[in-house]
């Protein structure tokens, strides 16, 4: 049997999940219970295909569909703990993947719209989010790295709190800052590999505030006009 394919129990995932809290996020400083206590009781093994279902908790991306991969425990668990989100936001996803994420922002905000550019992924993304409860969390087929799509659709009018991009970006298009309310904040994986950093920055007036959250490894951004560039 291969060994993506290997059977595991209920109580296996919750040791893998408990395990992946305890000794890739928390050791690596994130303290915030509430987060930890997010991602404890989230089934990741729910949101990977069949045949990785047993590397759900490692360390390092999952592989999906459409040549995309999950973000790592680490990666997720920085967001949301900088983040900070306090229940009432308003939060624009760039990629849903297959709605892992989204579905622990929804769980912590007041309203996810997430962009999602491979039609299988948001079909998916959907059905995940829709089966875990996140009725706040609505999917969108669309390449956001486009302005004028961006600009044509009709849930992405209003203004957001938080803006979350789930792949890396050399720079982050002025469209999408131009969609954050004032005070409002990005997070966002700014470079290119090997030197791709975690961006926190927070809207004040005509300027930003910006820090950096840690040093990682990524996808680069579907649909930028930047080439794209893979690390094996």
């Amino acid at each position: 049997m291969p060994n993506g394919e290997l059977k595991m129990s209920t109580t296996d995932f919750q040791l893998a999940r408990k395990n992946m809290v305890e000794y890739q996020i928390r050791c690596c400083k994130v303290l915030d219970t509430g987060v930890l206590d997010l991602i404890e009781s989230m089934p990741r093994e729910n949101f990977v295909p069949a045949h990785v279902k047993s590397v759900a908790y490692m360390e390092g991306h999952v592989p999906l569909a459409c040549n995309q991969e999950m973000l790592s425990p680490l990666q997720e668990a920085n967001i949301l703990q900088t983040l900070n989100l306090q229940g009432h936001e308003r939060v624009l996803e760039i990629g849903t993947g297959t709605g892992f994420l989204t579905t622990m922002l929804a769980m912590q905000a007041g309203e996810v719209v997430s962009c999602e550019i491979h039609a299988p992924l948001a079909q998916q993304g959907k059905e995940n989010i829709n089966n875990h409860g996140a009725n706040n969390a609505k999917v969108i087929e669309i390449n956001a790295m486009d302005a004028e799509a961006i600009a044509s659709h009709a849930d992405l009018q209003a203004s957001f709190d938080a803006i979350v991009l789930t792949a890396a970006v050399k720079t982050i298009p002025t469209h999408l800052e131009a969609l954050l309310k004032e005070g409002g904040q990005i997070m966002a994986f700014i470079g290119s590999n090997p030197v791709l950093s975690l961006i926190h920055k927070r809207k004040v007036g005509a300027a930003w505030q910006q820090t950096g959250v840690f040093e990682t490894l990524l996808q680069d951004m579907e649909g930028s006009t930047q080439s794209r560039e893979f690390i094996f």
